[in-house]
Order: C-alpha cells, then structure tokens, then sequence
C-alpha cells in the first residue's frame, strides 16, 4: 500500500478564542495601529494669510479703487490725458462748427452761443418759470408742472451750496436773487393750489329768475 503524500501546507489555526469563548493561551498577540498624528495648530500669521485684508483684495483687483471699487458696475473715471484730449477735439469741433454757420450768414457775426455761469443760471431760472406756470412760449397758455418746478429750484440751490467760495461777486448776487425770488413764486403757487379762490354764487335778484324749472317769456 502506498503511502500518502504529505501537503506542503500548513494550517495554523489563528483563531484568537476558543469555542467557549476563552482566550486561547496560543493566540497571536494583537498589532496596535499607530494613532495619526495630530495636525499642528495654525499660526496666527497661517491665519492671517488665508483670509486677504481690504487692502490686499482691492490691491489684487486691476483698476479697483477708491469709488470704483466699492461700486464695481460703474466704469473707471478717464485719466488726465483722456479728458484733456476729449476736451480739446470737443473745442475744435464747436470752432468748426462757428466757421460753418458763419458762412451761411454770408459772413456776419454771430451772437455769442459759450455757456458762461450767469447764462446757465439764466436758464434754469426761466426753466423754473415756465414750470410755475408764470411765463410761457408765445402763442400757448401756460402751465403748472409743480415737481418740475421744485426739483428745478433745489437745483439751483444745490448749485449754490457746491460753487461757495468759487464765484464772483456779481454770480453769486445773481445766483442769491434768482432762488429768492423763485422760491417766493412757488409758494405763491403752492398757496393758490391750497386754497383756491370760492366762486360765489349771486343771489336772486330783479330779473333774476328764482325757483326751479325754467322760466317762460311772454
């Protein structure tokens, strides 16, 4: 008879308890894992560069200041350069443009059209007129546009307060009587729409029907 070949293997029962639950004295001992190591602590400086200041995010965005970088839909204002350029092309347009109406005059003058500070305060004071319905264009009845009218007088006077310490004497006088006596004409205005006249009715008199229903004449 022959003999049974012997396996090559090896079964080692690493089981670590018994079927009644002990623990069996031939058991391998447990590998411990190694605990993670803990993450350091941020720095305060770590900290303070994962969050950017107002400065540094303003000094990242291009063209991002003062106005501008508060309100990013509003476009950066020109430079010097730009704004003198545009003024002068602007200069030279409106000299073309004198030369071109000049000729068409057959070479006569022409009134002066430059926009001066009594002109344009001039301006706005017959604007304000019109609104309060005290002057109107020739041949049509006035009328009373009363926020015009108002939001034209604050104008004035918000021009006033902006130009201290900018105008002459005679633009400031000039500027002073125009709100006075516009915003004596508002309230003139303003009192009439409050109180509007009563319209009386006249009482019965000779010839004067009285009663209801009409009155035939014989």
């Amino acid at each position: 008879m022959a003999k049974e070949k012997q396996s090559d293997f090896v079964v080692s029962d690493r089981r670590k308890f018994t079927a009644e639950g002990d623990i069996r004295p031939d058991a391998p001992p447990e590998r411990e894992e190694p605990a993670p190591a803990a993450a350091p602590p941020p720095s305060e400086n770590a900290s303070a560069r994962l969050v950017p200041s107002a400065a540094e995010a303003a000094a990242a965005t291009p063209g991002a200041s003062g106005e501008h970088a508060e309100n990013p839909d509003m476009p950066p204002p020109p430079t010097d350069e730009e704004a003198a350029t545009q003024k002068s092309a602007y200069e030279e347009s409106n000299r073309k443009l004198d030369a071109q109406l000049k000729e068409k005059l057959g070479g006569r003058e022409m009134g002066n059209f430059e926009m001066t500070f009594e002109r344009f305060t001039a301006s706005l004071y017959m604007t304000a007129l019109l609104q309060l319905g005290m002057a109107a264009p020739e041949g049509q009845q006035p009328r009373v546009d009363i926020m015009g009218a108002r939001q034209t007088i604050d104008t004035i006077a918000l021009l006033q307060e902006k130009t201290k310490g900018n105008l002459t004497d005679a633009e400031k006088n000039m500027l002073q009587q125009a709100l006075y006596e516009l915003r004596m004409a508002w309230l003139e205005v303003m009192n009439a729409i409050n109180n509007p006249p009563s319209v009386q009715i006249p009482s019965s008199g000779p010839g004067i029907p009285s009663g209801p229903g009409p009155t035939r004449i014989k």
